[in-house]
C-alpha cells in the first residue's frame, strides 16, 4: 500500500478519534494497531513511524514520566503568567453554579439531556394568584395618576399589595408568605410591570435581592422568626443599601465601615458595630422600616480575635434605629417608585442586627453574590420580557387600525421591518425567562446565566420599545393618561442601568465569569496554582491541563468537520421543521468552544483587559443559549406550527449574530496570522448564515396584525383588554372592530363606487342602507369601528399647565399660566 494512502488513513484515524473525543489510551491503542497493521500488509516493520510513536506515547501514558516532564514545568510557567485572583474575584467565580452554559462550553451539547427537563408551569394556586389578585391590582393601577399627579403608589394600592402579600411571594408559608416558584415570582413582576413600571419595581424589589432573601439564606431562626412573616405581610418595608457614590459596579471597594465596639442597647451594654455609611439609588429607601447595610468591617482593639480587616458584612437596622437618615427621593427618569439615599454616621449596631449574626462576619460578598445570581434572573427578565409582550400586542393593534394612504401602517415594509423585531425579541425572551425560571425551580443557581438574562432582556427592552416608540410616533410621544407606552420608554435606561451597568455586564461579566466558570478544565487548572501541596498540585494539574488538551483538539475538529459539512452530519433530537437548528447550534458550539480555548491560552489574564473580545464572545454564549431556550421553549409548546414564523426568525438571527462576532474577533484578534488560522478552522468554507429574510420578516410581522393562537402565547401573561375605556383596551377593542367591518366596507366601496374617508361616512352609509347593500345593524357595525378607532389613535389633550411637581412623594399644586405663557413655552 502506497505511503499516500496510508497517510490518508492515518489523518483519517485522528480526524475520528478527535471527532469522538476518544480518551488518550484509545488514541495509543488506536496508532498501534494502525503501525502494527502497516507491518503486517507491509511485510516491513515501519522503523520511523515507530520510533516516533515511542517517543510520543511512552511519555504520555507513563504518568510520573509525564508529570515530571511535562506537567510540572508547564504548571510553573502557567503560575508565571496567571495573574492573581482577587478575593472578591473569586467570590463572584464561587457563587451560584453552572447548568446549560457549562454544556454549551463543552462544543457538544447533549439536547436530549435539555428537551428532558420538565416544562415550566405554575401551580393551580399559583395560576390563580396570577389570574386573581394580580389581574385585581393591574385593575386598580392608573399609571398616569402615579407618575404625573401623586409620584407615588396610592393609598388603597399599597395596602392591596401589603394585604395580598405581593412582598412575600419568596417567603416560605411557614412564616407567612406565599412560597411561590421561580417561575410564578417572575410571572407576577411582569404582568404587573406591563400595567405600570413603576408598580412592577415596587413589587419586585422586596422579592429580589434584599432582606427577605437574605434571610432566607443566612439569617439565624431568631432573625427569620421575627422579620419573614412581618416581610411577608408588609408590616416592614425592606430596602437595601449597597451602591454608592464610590461603588458601584465595583461593589466590592465600598468605603462604608463598621467598627467593633461596646456600646447601649436596650439599656445594656453590648458588643456590636459602630456604623458609617454613604448610599443612594436605594429602591423602596424613603418608605422602608427596614435597611439592609454591606459595609466593611473591621477590628481594629481585637475584641473579636486577632483579624484587624474581617471582610464585607451585612446589617438588618431598623430605620427609627437613632442615627439612621433616610436622604430626599432620587426621581429616576419620571419612573414614581420609592428611591432615594440613606447616609449613617457612627450609628451603633449590636451584633444581632448582623445578618446571621457573628458567625457571618466578613462573609457578606459571598452572601450577596450567592443571592444575586437568583435575583438577577427573575426580577428585571420579567421586566423586559413584560415590555416586550406589551409592545407586541398594543403596537401589532394600533398599526392595524392606523392608517394612512388608506393602507394599515402594518402593512407598510418600514413599519413591517420593526414589528418583526418587536415579535422576534419577545420570542426569544421569553423563552430565555422560562427556561431560566424553571432552572431556578430544579434548584439551579446559575450565575453566568443571570448576567446573560438581565443584559440581552433589558437590551431587548431597549430595541422593542424603541420600535413601539417608533410604530405609535406622535401616539407614542404625546403624555397624557391613553399613552401606555411612554412611561416603559421612560423606565429603560434604569432597568438597563440597576444591578450591573449593562456595558459593564456585557464587557467583563458574561465571558469573563463564563470563560472560567463553564469551562470544563479552566478552573481546575487555576485552583492548582494557590496549592501548597506540589506534589497534589502537579497531579491535579496533569489531570486537568491533559484532559483539557484533548478537549481542544476535539472541538477544533469537531469545528472544522462540522464547517466543511455544515452540521450535516451532527445528531439532532427530531424535531421537525426545527431539527437542523438544533445541528447549527451545536456546530457554533464546537466553533466558540475552540476558538475561546485559542484566546485563553494565547492571553491568559490578559483577557480582562481585553473587554472588545470578551463581550464578543459573550454574545456568542448568549446567543447559543438563547437558541437553545428557543428551541426548548418550541418542544414544550407542542410544537404549535403558527409559532414557526417566529421561531426560524429568531434562531436564523441569532445564528447570524453568533457567526458575525466570530468574524469580529478573528478580525480583531491579537495575533492577525493565527486569527486568520482560526477562522479557517471554524469556518473553513466562509459564513454559512444570513439574516432573515423579508418573506419570512413578513409572516412574523403579521402574526401581530390579527388575532390568532400564535398571538394570544406571544402575548400571554401580560394585562390585556378590550375595555374601550382603558388605554391598552382601546387599541385591542378597535382592532376587533376594523376586522369585523372590513369586509363590510369593502362592499359598500364596490357597490356605491366610492372610496370611503371620515368626511363621507356617514352619507356613504346611509346611502348604502337606503339601497340594501347594507343592513341597519352592518352600518352600525361599521359607524362603531370608525369611532373605536378615532379614540385608539387619538392623544390627550391637557390643560395649559405645567406639570405637577411631586417631593416626598406628595402632589402639589401648581398655578395655572396664561394662554399667551404657555404659547410662549410652547414655542421655545
Amino acid at each position: 500500500m502506497s505511503g499516500l494512502v496510508w497517510f490518508l488513513v492515518t489523518v483519517a484515524l485522528a480526524l475520528a478519534l478527535a471527532y469522538s473525543r476518544s480518551r488518550l489510551t484509545v488514541w495509543t491503542a488506536a496508532f498501534a494497531a494502525l503501525i502494527g497493521a502497516n507491518w503486517l500488509i507491509s511485510g516491513a516493520f515501519p522503523l520511523i513511524a515507530g520510533i516516533v510513536f515511542l517517543a510520543i506515547a511512552i511519555p504520555l501514558n507513563v504518568l510520573p514520566l509525564r508529570r515530571a516532564l511535562l506537567s510540572a514545568r508547564l504548571l510553573k510557567w502557567f503560575r508565571s503568567v496567571m495573574p492573581p485572583i482577587s478575593e472578591t474575584e473569586r467570590v463572584a467565580l464561587d457563587a451560584g453554579n453552572t447548568w446549560w452554559d457549562a454544556d454549551i462550553f463543552t462544543g457538544r451539547p447533549d439536547w436530549n439531556k435539555l428537551l428532558s427537563y420538565p416544562s415550566p408551569q405554575l401551580t393551580d394556586e399559583e395560576q390563580a394568584f396570577v389570574d386573581g389578585p394580580t389581574e385585581e391590582l393591574c385593575k386598580m393601577i392608573d399609571d398616569w395618576q402615579i407618575t404625573h399627579e401623586l409620584n407615588d403608589l396610592p393609598a388603597p394600592v399599597w395596602k392591596f399589595i401589603r394585604d395580598n402579600r405581593f412582598f412575600g411571594m419568596i417567603i416560605p408559608k411557614e412564616y407567612g408568605g406565599l412560597g411561590f416558584s421561580a417561575l410564578a415570582h417572575s410571572s407576577v413582576v411582569m404582568k404587573v410591570a406591563s400595567r405600570s413600571p413603576s408598580v412592577g419595581v415596587t413589587v419586585m424589589v422586596p422579592n429580589s435581592l434584599g432582606p427577605g432573601e437574605l434571610l432566607l439564606h443566612y439569617g439565624t431562626d431568631k432573625q427569620k422568626d421575627h422579620y419573614l412573616p412581618r416581610l411577608a405581610k408588609g408590616e416592614e418595608i425592606p430596602c437595601f443599601a449597597l451602591t454608592g457614590p464610590h461603588a458601584g459596579s465595583d461593589a466590592g471597594a465600598i468605603p462604608d465601615t463598621g467598627i467593633v465596639c461596646k456600646g447601649e442597647h436596650n439599656g445594656k451594654e453590648v458588643l456590636g458595630f459602630r456604623i458609617s455609611w454613604d448610599k443612594r439609588y436605594i429602591t423602596l429607601a424613603p418608605v422602608a422600616t427596614l435597611l439592609g447595610v454591606a459595609f466593611k468591617a473591621y477590628d481594629p482593639d481585637g475584641l473579636l480575635g486577632d483579624r484587624k480587616s474581617l471582610g464585607i458584612s451585612l446589617a438588618l437596622i431598623p430605620t427609627d434605629t437613632p442615627g439612621v437618615e433616610i436622604g430626599q427621593r432620587h426621581f429616576p427618569l419620571n419612573a414614581s417608585f420609592q428611591n432615594g439615599p440613606t447616609r449613617g454616621k457612627d450609628v451603633f449596631i449590636p451584633m444581632e442586627y448582623l445578618i446571621g449574626g457573628e458567625e457571618y462576619i466578613g462573609q457578606g460578598w459571598r452572601m450577596l453574590m450567592n443571592c444575586l445570581s437568583v435575583g438577577r434572573a427573575i426580577s428585571l427578565p420579567a421586566l423586559g420580557t413584560g415590555a416586550g409582550k406589551m409592545s407586541s400586542r398594543t403596537t401589532g393593534a394600533y398599526a392595524r387600525v392606523r392608517k394612512q394612504f388608506r393602507t394599515p401602517i402594518g402593512k407598510f415594509e418600514g413599519v413591517e421591518e420593526a414589528m418583526t423585531r418587536i415579535a422576534g425579541y419577545t420570542y426569544r425572551m421569553e423563552a430565555m425567562r422560562r427556561m431560566t425560571a424553571g432552572a431556578l425551580d430544579l434548584g439551579e443557581k446559575p450565575s453566568v446565566l443571570s448576567a446573560i438574562l438581565k443584559y440581552h432582556c433589558t437590551e431587548g427592552m431597549r430595541q422593542v420599545v424603541d420600535d413601539a416608540m417608533d410604530v405609535h410616533a406622535g401616539k407614542g410621544v404625546i403624555m397624557g393618561p391613553s399613552n401606555y407606552l411612554a412611561r416603559t420608554y421612560q423606565s429603560v435606561p434604569i432597568s438597563i442601568t440597576v444591578e450591573g451597568a449593562n456595558i459593564l455586564t456585557r464587557s467583563l461579566m458574561i465571558f469573563g465569569q463564563g470563560a472560567i466558570r463553564c469551562h470544563p478544565y479552566l478552573l481546575k487548572e487555576m485552583e492548582c496554582v494557590g496549592m501548597e501541596d506540589e506534589g497534589e498540585a502537579v497531579r491535579k494539574f496533569d489531570r486537568a491541563l491533559f484532559a483539557h488538551i484533548g478537549f481542544t483538539i476535539s472541538n477544533a475538529v469537531r469545528a472544522f468537520v462540522t464547517g466543511l459539512s455544515r452540521g450535516l452530519f451532527i445528531r439532532s433530537p427530531e424535531a421537525g421543521e426545527v431539527s437542523r437548528y438544533y445541528r447549527h447550534f451545536s456546530r457554533m458550539s464546537a466553533a466558540f468552544a475552540f476558538s475561546a480555548d485559542v484566546t485563553l491560552l494565547l492571553l491568559g489574564g490578559e483577557l480582562k483587559r481585553k473587554e472588545k473580545l470578551s463581550a464578543r464572545f459573550g454574545d456568542v454564549l448568549s446567543h447559543l443559549y438563547m437558541g437553545s431556550a428557543m428551541l426548548k421553549q418550541f418542544e414544550d409548546q407542542g410544537r404549535p406550527a403558527s409559532d414557526l414564523p417566529l421561531v426560524h426568525w429568531a434562531c436564523q438571527d441569532s445564528l447570524y449574530t453568533i457567526e458575525d462576532r466570530l468574524e469580529e474577533i478573528f478580525r480583531n484578534f491579537p495575533s492577525p496570522l493565527l486569527g486568520r488560522l482560526v477562522k479557517w478552522v471554524v469556518m473553513p468554507i466562509g459564513r454559512s448564515y444570513r439574516r432573515p429574510n423579508d418573506r419570512l420578516g413578513h409572516q412574523v410581522a403579521s402574526l401581530l396584525l390579527t388575532p390568532s393562537a400564535a398571538r394570544d402565547r406571544l402575548t400571554r401573561g401580560v394585562w390585556a383588554s378590550n375595555d374601550p375605556n382603558d388605554p391598552v383596551g382601546k387599541v385591542e377593542y378597535a382592532m376587533e372592530r376594523v376586522l369585523a367591518a372590513e369586509p363590510l366596507e369593502a362592499r359598500l366601496q364596490k357597490e356605491l363606487k366610492l372610496r370611503l374617508n371620515p368626511n363621507n361616512l356617514e352619507e356613504a352609509l346611509e346611502r348604502g342602507v337606503k339601497e340594501n347593500v347594507l343592513s341597519e345593524q352592518e352600518a352600525e357595525l361599521v359607524r362603531e369601528a370608525a369611532k373605536a378607532t378615532a379614540a385608539a389613535i387619538a392623544v390627550d389633550e391637557l390643560e395649559p399647565e405645567r406639570p405637577p411637581e411631586a417631593h416626598a412623594g406628595k402632589a402639589k399644586k401648581k398655578k395655572k399660566v396664561s394662554k399667551k405663557a404657555a404659547g410662549a413655552e410652547t414655542a421655545g
